[in-house]
């Protein structure tokens, strides 16, 4: 249990909490569509068999894979992120205590990890359908290439966010199929609400990251100006729901899950200042989760209740 623990801890298990509720938007988002089109299991290796009549068997097992997929993927990336980062997490006073620094963890254990998760993560998508299958390769390389981005862009809160927006994406693909412009709308939602509150989380590192010659947005721009470009790129991420909501023709309950949603984008950087840091975990994990979970449980109520 208690490596189990370790493992947890070294990939930051809670955090699922920011792009699983988008995915289970996504997933609902392609159940409603099959509901609609009558289309249950095709672009799929597995054929349905003609003995059972009621899909949802089927969307269970899609559902199931669906949560192994974002876990695995989501792990890969975090646990990758320490393993390359490791010998800056020991210099860090803040990263210090992480399990690779302090020894919990080896460099290897941690990378046999990576490459187990990955592993999982393209068998899960195999059995899901063909187009997910074919596009898991691509997935893995964006979500582990934002660990090398810090080296050389102050853009990798962009990167980080594109990572986490396959997440609606990837599971509206894995019911349906196909693509869509709804499930987009989600994922540039995604990107620029990640982005944000991202350079927000750099604030705490500014001094060493400009010490190691590491990017970011407040390495790169300062405090005060880097929480500007968070401000924008949660507008933008407040823009695309709301014009996901009007594309979608969704109903009351949605716009309240919208209400709560920028409520939380405002108040994160109601309670940030460049001269007082010491609200950021707060921003951060507080704010950001209420504001996924509480947006994914309208949203998904919208879909199959108005």
């Amino acid at each position: 249990m208690t490596a189990i623990k370790n493992y947890l801890s070294l990939v930051k298990f809670s955090h699922t909490i920011f792009a699983m509720p988008f995915a289970l938007i996504g997933f609902f988002l392609g159940m409603k569509e099959s509901f609609h089109t009558g289309e249950w299991w095709g672009r799929n290796p597995f054929q349905k068999p003609e003995n059972i009549s009621s899909p949802y068997w089927f969307l269970v097992a899609k559902f199931i894979l669906v949560i192994i997929c974002m876990v695995t993927a989501r792990s890969a990336a975090m646990a990758f992120n320490r393993y390359l980062d490791r010998s800056f997490d020991e210099k860090n006073p803040r990263t210090a205590i992480r399990e690779i620094p302090k020894g919990i963890i080896s460099p290897n254990s941690a990378l046999r990890f990576v490459i187990l998760s990955c592993l999982l993560f393209l068998v899960s998508c195999f059995f899901i359908n063909n187009i997910c299958f074919y596009l898991s390769p691509v997935a893995l390389f964006v979500i582990l290439f934002y660990s090398f981005t810090k080296r050389f862009t102050p853009l990798c809160h962009l990167v980080l966010g594109i990572g986490l927006s396959l997440a609606p994406i990837g599971a509206y693909l894995a019911v349906t199929g196909v693509f869509a412009v709804l499930p987009i709308l989600f994922s540039f939602a995604v990107v620029f609400w990640v982005s944000g509150f991202d350079i927000i989380y750099a604030l705490q590192d500014i001094d060493f990251d400009q010490s190691q010659k590491l990017y970011s947005i407040p390495s790169a721009m300062g405090k005060a100006k880097a929480l500007h470009v968070s401000e924008l790129l949660h507008v933008l991420s407040a823009g695309c729901v709301v014009a996901a909501g009007l594309y979608g023709n969704f109903h009351w309950i949605y716009w309240i899950g919208i209400a709560v949603f920028v409520g939380m984008l405002i108040y994160q950087h109601s309670i940030v200042k460049p001269n007082d840091l010491s609200k950021v975990n707060i921003a951060f994990m507080t704010a950001n989760g209420i504001a996924s979970v509480v947006f994914a449980v309208f949203v998904i109520a919208d879909l199959f209740l108005s």
